[in-house]
Protein backbone atom coordinates (compact mmCIF):
# COMPACT_ATOMS: atom_id res chain seq x y z
CA UNK A 1 0.00 0.00 0.00
CA UNK A 2 1.33 3.46 -0.39
CA UNK A 3 1.70 5.46 2.26
CA UNK A 4 0.32 8.80 3.00
CA UNK A 5 1.77 11.73 2.74
CA UNK A 6 -0.61 13.38 5.09
CA UNK A 7 0.33 13.52 8.84
CA UNK A 8 -1.30 10.24 11.06
CA UNK A 9 -1.88 13.10 13.19
CA UNK A 10 -3.96 15.34 11.10
CA UNK A 11 -5.23 12.32 9.17
CA UNK A 12 -7.00 10.78 12.75
CA UNK A 13 -7.65 13.82 14.23
CA UNK A 14 -11.40 15.26 14.65
CA UNK A 15 -12.55 17.98 12.37
CA UNK A 16 -12.45 21.71 14.16
CA UNK A 17 -16.16 22.83 14.00
CA UNK A 18 -15.79 25.89 16.03
CA UNK A 19 -14.29 28.61 13.35
CA UNK A 20 -15.71 31.67 13.01
CA UNK A 21 -17.69 32.46 9.63
CA UNK A 22 -17.70 35.97 7.18
CA UNK A 23 -15.90 38.37 6.93
CA UNK A 24 -13.23 39.78 9.37
CA UNK A 25 -14.35 42.91 10.20
CA UNK A 26 -14.60 45.40 13.74
CA UNK A 27 -11.99 45.97 16.25
CA UNK A 28 -10.95 43.42 18.81
CA UNK A 29 -8.57 43.79 21.71
CA UNK A 30 -5.90 41.28 20.40
CA UNK A 31 -5.36 39.92 17.24
CA UNK A 32 -3.52 36.71 17.18
CA UNK A 33 -1.42 35.61 13.75
CA UNK A 34 -0.73 31.50 13.70
CA UNK A 35 -3.31 29.14 14.75
CA UNK A 36 -0.56 26.63 16.22
CA UNK A 37 -0.30 25.48 19.65
CA UNK A 38 0.63 29.44 20.74
CA UNK A 39 -2.09 31.05 18.92
CA UNK A 40 -4.67 28.49 20.71
CA UNK A 41 -3.09 28.83 24.07
CA UNK A 42 -2.95 32.34 23.88
CA UNK A 43 -6.57 32.97 22.39
CA UNK A 44 -7.72 30.86 25.04
CA UNK A 45 -5.85 32.41 28.06
CA UNK A 46 -6.71 36.17 26.63
CA UNK A 47 -10.30 34.76 25.97
CA UNK A 48 -10.89 33.30 29.61
CA UNK A 49 -9.16 37.08 30.86
CA UNK A 50 -12.00 38.67 29.04
CA UNK A 51 -10.56 40.38 26.39
CA UNK A 52 -11.99 40.14 22.73
CA UNK A 53 -9.69 38.07 20.39
CA UNK A 54 -9.37 36.89 16.57
CA UNK A 55 -7.14 34.45 15.55
CA UNK A 56 -6.36 34.18 11.73
CA UNK A 57 -5.20 31.16 10.78
CA UNK A 58 -3.01 30.81 6.79
CA UNK A 59 -4.25 27.25 6.43
CA UNK A 60 -6.21 25.17 8.99
CA UNK A 61 -5.28 25.40 13.10
CA UNK A 62 -2.86 22.93 13.84
CA UNK A 63 -1.76 22.46 9.80
CA UNK A 64 1.67 23.04 9.92
CA UNK A 65 4.23 22.35 12.77
CA UNK A 66 2.12 21.44 15.35
CA UNK A 67 0.58 18.91 14.02
CA UNK A 68 3.46 17.44 12.19
CA UNK A 69 5.64 16.56 15.62
CA UNK A 70 6.59 13.56 16.55
CA UNK A 71 4.26 13.85 19.57
CA UNK A 72 6.76 14.27 22.87
CA UNK A 73 5.97 16.47 25.81
CA UNK A 74 9.04 16.19 27.41
CA UNK A 75 10.89 18.01 30.31
CA UNK A 76 14.40 19.29 30.10
CA UNK A 77 15.56 21.81 27.81
CA UNK A 78 17.36 21.12 24.11
CA UNK A 79 20.59 22.11 25.87
CA UNK A 80 22.93 19.68 28.06
CA UNK A 81 22.33 21.43 31.17
CA UNK A 82 25.72 21.94 32.67
CA UNK A 83 26.54 23.85 29.49
CA UNK A 84 23.62 26.14 30.00
CA UNK A 85 24.74 26.40 33.60
CA UNK A 86 28.58 27.16 32.06
CA UNK A 87 26.96 30.11 29.76
CA UNK A 88 24.16 32.01 31.92
CA UNK A 89 24.98 31.10 35.32
CA UNK A 90 23.47 28.09 37.83
CA UNK A 91 20.04 30.23 38.58
CA UNK A 92 18.92 31.30 34.60
CA UNK A 93 19.95 27.58 33.66
CA UNK A 94 17.44 26.91 36.34
CA UNK A 95 15.09 28.68 35.33
CA UNK A 96 14.93 27.48 31.75
CA UNK A 97 14.87 24.24 32.57
CA UNK A 98 11.84 24.36 34.92
CA UNK A 99 10.37 26.33 32.21
CA UNK A 100 10.39 23.83 30.11
CA UNK A 101 8.95 21.30 33.20
CA UNK A 102 6.48 23.83 34.02
CA UNK A 103 5.54 23.06 30.12
CA UNK A 104 4.47 19.54 30.51
CA UNK A 105 2.67 20.40 33.84
CA UNK A 106 0.77 23.00 31.90
CA UNK A 107 -0.24 20.96 28.86
CA UNK A 108 -1.38 18.00 31.53
CA UNK A 109 -3.45 20.85 32.86
CA UNK A 110 -5.34 22.14 29.99
CA UNK A 111 -5.91 18.88 28.99
CA UNK A 112 -7.92 18.00 32.22
CA UNK A 113 -9.73 21.36 32.48
CA UNK A 114 -10.92 21.57 29.09
CA UNK A 115 -11.58 17.64 28.48
CA UNK A 116 -9.10 17.14 25.61
CA UNK A 117 -9.17 13.30 24.42
CA UNK A 118 -5.64 13.41 23.30
CA UNK A 119 -4.26 10.33 24.99
CA UNK A 120 -1.76 12.38 27.74
CA UNK A 121 0.24 9.96 29.09
CA UNK A 122 3.03 10.86 31.73
CA UNK A 123 5.75 7.57 29.51
CA UNK A 124 8.85 9.22 30.20
CA UNK A 125 11.17 10.23 27.90
CA UNK A 126 15.09 7.93 27.05
CA UNK A 127 17.94 9.28 25.90
CA UNK A 128 19.96 6.53 24.41
CA UNK A 129 23.72 6.77 24.36
CA UNK A 130 24.15 5.94 20.55
CA UNK A 131 28.55 5.36 21.43
CA UNK A 132 29.76 4.12 24.47
CA UNK A 133 31.42 7.97 25.25
CA UNK A 134 27.49 9.49 24.94
CA UNK A 135 26.54 7.19 27.66
CA UNK A 136 30.30 8.65 30.36
CA UNK A 137 28.62 12.06 29.05
CA UNK A 138 24.69 11.55 30.77
CA UNK A 139 26.43 9.88 33.95
CA UNK A 140 27.29 13.60 34.36
CA UNK A 141 24.66 15.09 32.89
CA UNK A 142 22.01 12.77 35.33
CA UNK A 143 24.27 13.46 38.39
CA UNK A 144 24.03 17.78 37.72
CA UNK A 145 20.35 17.45 36.94
CA UNK A 146 20.12 15.34 40.29
CA UNK A 147 22.21 17.71 42.36
CA UNK A 148 20.57 20.87 41.24
CA UNK A 149 17.79 20.76 38.85
CA UNK A 150 15.62 17.84 38.62
CA UNK A 151 15.71 14.41 40.75
CA UNK A 152 13.19 12.85 38.29
CA UNK A 153 15.95 11.53 36.30
CA UNK A 154 17.42 7.88 36.37
CA UNK A 155 20.51 6.16 34.28
CA UNK A 156 20.16 2.68 32.39
CA UNK A 157 23.15 1.00 32.76
CA UNK A 158 24.43 -0.84 29.66
CA UNK A 159 24.13 -3.98 30.94
CA UNK A 160 20.50 -3.35 31.45
CA UNK A 161 19.83 -1.62 28.36
CA UNK A 162 17.38 -3.88 27.00
CA UNK A 163 15.42 -3.24 30.12
CA UNK A 164 14.28 -0.08 27.75
CA UNK A 165 14.97 -0.98 23.98
CA UNK A 166 15.02 -4.45 22.40
CA UNK A 167 18.36 -3.19 20.28
CA UNK A 168 22.14 -3.60 20.22
CA UNK A 169 22.35 0.24 18.66
CA UNK A 170 22.78 1.73 22.08
CA UNK A 171 25.49 1.79 25.24
CA UNK A 172 22.70 3.18 28.06
CA UNK A 173 20.19 5.55 28.60
CA UNK A 174 19.49 8.68 30.61
CA UNK A 175 15.69 9.07 31.73
CA UNK A 176 13.25 11.78 32.63
CA UNK A 177 10.64 10.16 33.74
CA UNK A 178 8.18 12.80 33.79
CA UNK A 179 8.16 13.66 30.19
CA UNK A 180 5.19 12.88 28.57
CA UNK A 181 3.20 11.95 25.26
CA UNK A 182 -0.18 13.30 23.58
CA UNK A 183 -1.87 13.24 20.25
CA UNK A 184 -0.60 16.48 18.76
CA UNK A 185 -3.66 16.74 16.11
CA UNK A 186 -6.57 15.86 18.88
CA UNK A 187 -4.77 18.32 21.74
CA UNK A 188 -4.60 21.00 18.61
CA UNK A 189 -8.31 20.56 17.57
CA UNK A 190 -9.36 20.31 21.46
CA UNK A 191 -7.44 23.62 22.12
CA UNK A 192 -9.18 25.40 19.21
CA UNK A 193 -12.36 24.40 20.68
CA UNK A 194 -11.91 25.05 23.94
CA UNK A 195 -10.73 28.96 22.84
CA UNK A 196 -13.61 29.23 20.52
CA UNK A 197 -15.99 28.16 23.09
CA UNK A 198 -14.28 31.08 25.72
CA UNK A 199 -15.56 33.61 23.48
CA UNK A 200 -12.23 33.53 20.92
CA UNK A 201 -13.26 34.16 17.16
CA UNK A 202 -11.08 31.90 15.28
CA UNK A 203 -10.70 32.42 11.32
CA UNK A 204 -8.95 29.25 8.82
CA UNK A 205 -7.72 30.42 5.51
CA UNK A 206 -7.13 33.67 6.47
CA UNK A 207 -3.60 34.74 5.66
CA UNK A 208 -2.23 38.11 7.06
CA UNK A 209 -1.03 40.22 3.87
CA UNK A 210 -1.02 43.32 5.67
CA UNK A 211 0.12 44.72 9.10
CA UNK A 212 0.16 48.92 9.75
CA UNK A 213 0.47 50.61 12.65
CA UNK A 214 -2.65 53.52 13.28
CA UNK A 215 -2.31 56.25 15.22
CA UNK A 216 0.78 58.01 16.34
CA UNK A 217 3.77 55.60 17.91
CA UNK A 218 1.08 52.80 17.42
CA UNK A 219 -1.56 54.24 19.87
CA UNK A 220 -4.11 53.32 17.71
CA UNK A 221 -3.22 49.69 17.55
CA UNK A 222 -3.01 47.83 14.21
CA UNK A 223 -5.03 46.77 10.80
CA UNK A 224 -4.43 43.55 9.88
CA UNK A 225 -5.80 42.35 6.68
CA UNK A 226 -6.50 39.35 5.31
CA UNK A 227 -7.54 38.33 2.02
CA UNK A 228 -11.61 37.62 4.25
CA UNK A 229 -11.68 41.40 5.62
CA UNK A 230 -9.38 43.55 7.94
CA UNK A 231 -9.39 43.95 11.73
CA UNK A 232 -8.27 47.06 14.23
CA UNK A 233 -6.66 45.39 17.07
CA UNK A 234 -4.87 47.09 20.30
CA UNK A 235 -2.37 44.49 20.22
CA UNK A 236 -1.14 41.66 18.11
CA UNK A 237 0.69 38.36 18.96
CA UNK A 238 2.91 36.92 16.19
CA UNK A 239 2.08 33.03 17.06
CA UNK A 240 3.66 31.78 13.66
CA UNK A 241 5.93 29.46 13.06
CA UNK A 242 8.62 30.09 10.07
CA UNK A 243 8.42 33.64 9.92
CA UNK A 244 5.99 34.87 6.77
CA UNK A 245 7.16 36.97 3.76
CA UNK A 246 5.18 40.07 4.26
CA UNK A 247 7.50 42.98 5.16
CA UNK A 248 6.48 43.77 8.87
CA UNK A 249 7.88 40.50 9.74
CA UNK A 250 11.32 40.81 8.55
CA UNK A 251 12.71 40.91 12.17
CA UNK A 252 11.47 37.35 12.83
CA UNK A 253 12.74 36.07 9.43
CA UNK A 254 16.72 37.06 9.69
CA UNK A 255 16.39 35.51 13.08
CA UNK A 256 14.43 31.88 12.97
CA UNK A 257 15.78 29.22 10.52
CA UNK A 258 13.20 26.64 9.24
CA UNK A 259 14.67 23.18 8.72
CA UNK A 260 12.58 19.90 7.63
CA UNK A 261 12.13 17.48 9.88
CA UNK A 262 10.89 13.92 8.95
CA UNK A 263 8.24 11.23 10.28
CA UNK A 264 7.45 7.95 9.15
CA UNK A 265 4.24 6.23 10.98
CA UNK A 266 4.22 2.13 10.58
CA UNK A 267 1.27 0.10 10.34
CA UNK A 268 -0.12 -1.02 13.63
CA UNK A 269 2.96 -3.11 14.99
CA UNK A 270 1.99 -6.96 16.93
CA UNK A 271 1.77 -6.62 21.29
CA UNK A 272 4.39 -9.63 20.80
CA UNK A 273 6.51 -7.34 18.89
CA UNK A 274 6.14 -4.52 20.59
CA UNK A 275 6.95 -6.11 24.26
CA UNK A 276 10.20 -7.17 22.48
CA UNK A 277 11.41 -4.08 21.28
CA UNK A 278 10.06 -1.11 23.20
CA UNK A 279 8.06 -2.67 26.51
CA UNK A 280 8.06 0.51 28.26
CA UNK A 281 6.22 2.22 25.36
CA UNK A 282 7.93 5.62 26.41
CA UNK A 283 9.45 8.65 23.99
CA UNK A 284 12.61 7.87 22.76
CA UNK A 285 15.80 9.71 21.67
CA UNK A 286 19.11 8.87 19.91
CA UNK A 287 22.16 10.97 21.76
CA UNK A 288 23.84 11.94 17.83
CA UNK A 289 23.28 15.55 16.70
CA UNK A 290 21.77 14.11 13.31
CA UNK A 291 19.75 11.56 15.46
CA UNK A 292 16.16 10.19 15.41
CA UNK A 293 13.41 10.08 17.97
CA UNK A 294 10.36 7.58 18.18
CA UNK A 295 7.30 6.57 20.09
CA UNK A 296 4.41 4.19 20.20
CA UNK A 297 1.02 5.18 19.36
CA UNK A 298 -2.13 4.28 20.95
CA UNK A 299 -3.44 2.14 18.35
CA UNK A 300 0.58 0.85 17.65
CA UNK A 301 1.66 1.88 15.11
CA UNK A 302 5.80 3.02 15.69
CA UNK A 303 6.20 7.05 15.16
CA UNK A 304 10.06 7.22 13.54
CA UNK A 305 11.55 10.38 12.75
CA UNK A 306 14.59 12.75 12.73
CA UNK A 307 16.18 15.24 10.27
CA UNK A 308 16.99 12.48 7.71
CA UNK A 309 18.18 15.11 4.92
CA UNK A 310 19.21 18.40 5.79
CA UNK A 311 16.35 20.08 4.02
CA UNK A 312 12.95 21.86 3.17
CA UNK A 313 9.79 20.12 3.86
CA UNK A 314 8.05 19.57 0.39
CA UNK A 315 6.56 16.62 -1.20
CA UNK A 316 9.57 14.98 -2.90
CA UNK A 317 12.24 15.96 0.25
CA UNK A 318 9.59 14.28 2.59
CA UNK A 319 9.17 10.88 0.13
CA UNK A 320 13.29 10.87 -0.19
CA UNK A 321 13.43 11.54 3.53
CA UNK A 322 11.06 8.70 4.53
CA UNK A 323 12.79 6.27 2.61
CA UNK A 324 16.10 6.99 4.78
CA UNK A 325 13.99 6.60 8.15
CA UNK A 326 12.65 3.21 6.58
CA UNK A 327 16.64 1.84 6.15
CA UNK A 328 17.41 3.62 10.23
CA UNK A 329 14.47 2.23 11.56
CA UNK A 330 15.50 -1.59 10.60
CA UNK A 331 19.40 -0.88 11.10
CA UNK A 332 17.95 0.17 15.20
CA UNK A 333 15.29 -2.34 15.09
CA UNK A 334 16.37 -5.60 12.47
CA UNK A 335 12.69 -7.12 13.53
CA UNK A 336 11.17 -4.22 11.62
CA UNK A 337 12.68 -4.29 8.22
CA UNK A 338 9.95 -4.56 5.53
CA UNK A 339 6.92 -3.73 8.06
CA UNK A 340 4.15 -1.62 6.38
CA UNK A 341 4.58 1.90 6.03
CA UNK A 342 1.22 3.76 6.01
CA UNK A 343 2.21 7.72 6.63
CA UNK A 344 5.75 9.89 5.09
CA UNK A 345 5.54 13.38 6.50
CA UNK A 346 7.66 16.44 7.01
CA UNK A 347 7.38 19.34 8.73
CA UNK A 348 9.49 22.70 9.58
CA UNK A 349 11.08 23.09 13.06
CA UNK A 350 11.76 26.43 13.98
CA UNK A 351 14.79 26.86 15.46
CA UNK A 352 16.88 30.02 16.94
CA UNK A 353 20.78 30.09 16.39
CA UNK A 354 21.65 29.01 20.16
CA UNK A 355 18.20 27.00 20.01
CA UNK A 356 16.55 28.85 22.95
CA UNK A 357 12.97 30.22 22.39
CA UNK A 358 12.78 33.85 22.32
CA UNK A 359 9.29 35.58 22.77
CA UNK A 360 9.10 39.78 23.85
CA UNK A 361 7.92 42.53 21.94
CA UNK A 362 9.64 44.21 19.08
CA UNK A 363 8.00 47.03 17.96
CA UNK A 364 4.97 47.07 19.09
CA UNK A 365 4.10 43.01 18.37
CA UNK A 366 4.46 40.55 20.30
CA UNK A 367 5.47 37.34 19.62
CA UNK A 368 6.83 33.80 21.15
CA UNK A 369 8.85 31.57 18.49
CA UNK A 370 11.68 29.18 18.02
CA UNK A 371 10.79 26.47 20.37
CA UNK A 372 14.12 24.16 18.85
CA UNK A 373 11.99 20.83 18.43
CA UNK A 374 10.29 21.40 22.13
CA UNK A 375 7.69 22.74 20.81
CA UNK A 376 3.89 20.80 22.00
CA UNK A 377 5.38 22.01 25.47
CA UNK A 378 6.82 25.46 24.89
CA UNK A 379 4.63 26.80 22.56
CA UNK A 380 1.70 25.89 24.61
CA UNK A 381 3.22 27.43 27.57
CA UNK A 382 4.54 30.45 26.02
CA UNK A 383 0.98 31.24 24.82
CA UNK A 384 -0.36 31.12 28.02
CA UNK A 385 2.52 32.77 29.35
CA UNK A 386 2.53 35.88 26.85
CA UNK A 387 -1.23 36.36 27.45
CA UNK A 388 0.21 37.43 31.05
CA UNK A 389 2.70 39.44 29.40
CA UNK A 390 0.25 41.36 27.28
CA UNK A 391 -1.97 42.18 30.03
CA UNK A 392 1.06 43.88 32.04
CA UNK A 393 3.02 41.14 33.32
CA UNK A 394 6.50 41.27 31.88
CA UNK A 395 7.75 38.63 34.58
CA UNK A 396 5.90 35.63 33.45
CA UNK A 397 8.34 35.74 29.99
CA UNK A 398 10.82 33.20 31.05
CA UNK A 399 13.07 34.21 27.52
CA UNK A 400 12.78 37.95 28.89
CA UNK A 401 15.79 39.85 28.21
CA UNK A 402 17.37 37.33 26.40
CA UNK A 403 19.51 38.70 23.21
CA UNK A 404 18.66 38.15 20.16
CA UNK A 405 21.02 38.38 16.89
CA UNK A 406 20.10 38.16 13.42
CA UNK A 407 21.71 35.04 11.79
CA UNK A 408 24.67 36.28 9.28
CA UNK A 409 23.70 36.14 5.93
CA UNK A 410 20.31 34.75 6.50
CA UNK A 411 17.15 37.07 4.96
CA UNK A 412 14.41 33.74 5.00
CA UNK A 413 15.73 31.10 2.67
CA UNK A 414 18.50 28.91 4.95
CA UNK A 415 20.34 28.52 1.84
CA UNK A 416 23.22 26.91 4.60
CA UNK A 417 21.11 24.20 5.26
CA UNK A 418 23.66 21.70 3.18
CA UNK A 419 26.83 22.94 4.58
CA UNK A 420 25.04 22.84 8.40
CA UNK A 421 24.27 19.13 7.46
CA UNK A 422 27.74 18.28 6.68
CA UNK A 423 29.27 20.01 9.79
CA UNK A 424 26.54 17.60 12.28
CA UNK A 425 27.62 14.67 10.46
CA UNK A 426 31.22 15.56 10.93
CA UNK A 427 30.51 16.09 14.65
CA UNK A 428 28.81 13.01 15.23
CA UNK A 429 31.63 10.97 13.64
CA UNK A 430 34.19 12.20 15.94
CA UNK A 431 32.22 12.87 18.70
Amino acid sequence: MRASPLSYWLASAPAFTGGAQGAIEGKTDVAIIGGGFTGLSAALALAKRGASVVLLEAGHVVGEASGRNGGQCNNGTAHDYGALSARFGKDIAKAYYRAHCDAVDMVERIVAEEGIDCAFNRCGRVKLAAKPKHYEKLVRAHDLLVREVDKNVRLVPPERIRDEVGSDAFHGALIQTTSAQLHPGRFGVGLAEAAARAGAKIYENAEVTGLDRLGSNGVGGWRVTTPKGQVVADQVLVATGGAPAAAPFGFFRRRIVSVGSFIIATEPLDNGLIDRLLPGRRNYVTSKNIGNYFRLTADDRLIFGGRARFAISDPRSDLKSGHILEQTMAEIFPALKGVGVDHVWGGMVDLTADRLPRAGEQDGLFYSMGYSGHGVQMATYMGQMMARVMGGEKSANPWDGLAWPSVPGHFGKPWFLPIVGLWYKWQDVIH
